[in-house]
């Protein structure tokens, strides 16, 4: 029958009708740019994160790149990071000027380990950024402790993250800012690009509002040298829809994610995800390790089951980055699972009979 990585189109199908009378109702008002929609939105996330502000944004690139900016990351100072993640983690450290330091990666999360995060630390460093990976929250105590006792600033990419939490707090209240996307493949995705930032500071906020808005708190007086970063309504207005089906929409991608795990857990040469003590883990991904992931997903492929890696290198080894002076062996953790991770399909409105459907594909692997 064949089961596809990810599809969008019976989620669309299901919310079409309030999707389409959203935008009527924009394209009505005629104000498209950073209007009611927008502020209900950032009101509504700011909400739901337990934090005190949000600026909505054009992407969750631009979300971490304003939030880094906001809380004064500058040229010449450094950034830690994991080097385990999709590339705008650290494009947004080299737009300010700043130099990512890449500390290794805990095996079992796939997120920074805290453990290795100090060894990073040198007079330069201006702040940690942490990736809450595949949905699940990174350790966020030893390294907001870290950050006290260094005198460091913390954003949280959240981007593959939205309704998670830590010890109950929810992801992007933890640090000083966080940063999520919109992106369509998320777990709350609009119609095209958007991002939020989130913060409990009023002068976080406020700067990144400057910052999105070409540098202006008046019009046509420039403060910064800012961007043109601003979440349009018609993109706010589809969220504000969506927004009401986020936390049903997670706990289908938990229930998935537990069949998987009873399904696949007998077979020794997989290891499932783990949703460490004290996380709500939302499973923008689900991710296996296995020791033969290039056959295992030729295979899936064979049989119509979709699949996908995230990610098949490591960032530090990337051409682009050579000049940061990393070489392989340097980060031994984050470059074996970039050799064994691989992710099955998990989104929400996989049927029973696909979810079967993969589980069997996976175990007639090793028949």
């Amino acid at each position: 029958m064949g089961v596809p990585f990810f599809s969008l189109q019976k989620q669309i199908d299901a919310t079409k009708t309030e999707t389409m009378q959203a935008i009527e109702k924009v394209v009505g008002s005629s104000h498209f740019i950073l209007g009611p929609n927008v502020a209900a939105l950032e009101k509504t996330i700011a909400e739901l994160c337990n934090a005190k502000f949000a600026v909505g944004v054009a992407s969750g690139t631009d979300a971490l790149h304003l939030a880094l900016r906001a809380l004064g990351v500058a040229p010449g100072d450094e950034v830690v990071t994991s080097p385990f993640t999709f590339v705008a983690t650290i494009e947004v450290i080299y737009y300010i000027g700043a130099k990512p330091v890449f500390a290794d990666i805990d095996p079992v999360t796939f997120n920074i380990d805290p453990k290795k995060v100090e060894a990073k630390i040198t007079p330069k460093t201006k702040a940690i950024l942490p990736v809450h990976l595949y949905g699940q929250s990174a350790d966020m105590d030893p390294l907001v402790a870290l950050a006290k006792q260094h005198n460091l600033k913390i954003v949280e990419d959240c981007c593959q993250a939205i309704g998670a939490k830590y010890k109950g707090r929810p992801v992007g209240s933890i640090g000083d800012a966080g940063g999520f996307s919109f992106f369509p493949t998320k777990n709350l995705g609009c119609f095209g690009d958007g991002g939020v930032i989130t913060t409990n500071s009023e002068v976080a906020a406020e700067e990144s509002k400057v910052y999105r808005g070409h540098g202006s708190k008046t019009t046509y007086m420039y403060d910064l040298i800012g961007y043109n970063s601003r979440l349009d309504e018609i993109q706010a207005a589809i969220l504000l829809v969506r927004l009401k089906y986020l936390q049903a929409w997670a706990e289908k991608r938990r229930k998935n994610a537990a069949f998987y795990n009873k399904e696949l857990r007998g077979i020794k040469e997989i290891v499932c995800p783990i949703e460490k003590e004290g996380n709500y883990h939302v499973f923008n991904q689900y991710t296996i390790r296995i020791k033969q992931r290039n056959e295992l997903q030729q295979f899936l492929k064979e049989k119509g089951v979709g699949s996908a890696i995230y990610y098949p290198l490591s960032l530090h080894l990337h051409k682009a980055y050579a000049g940061l002076g990393y070489e392989r062996g340097d980060l031994p953790e984050s470059e074996k699972a970039e050799a064994e991770v691989l992710s099955l399909p998990i989104f929400p409105e996989l049927t029973d009979s696909e979810l079967q459907e993969v589980a069997a594909a996976v175990k007639a692997f090793y028949v």
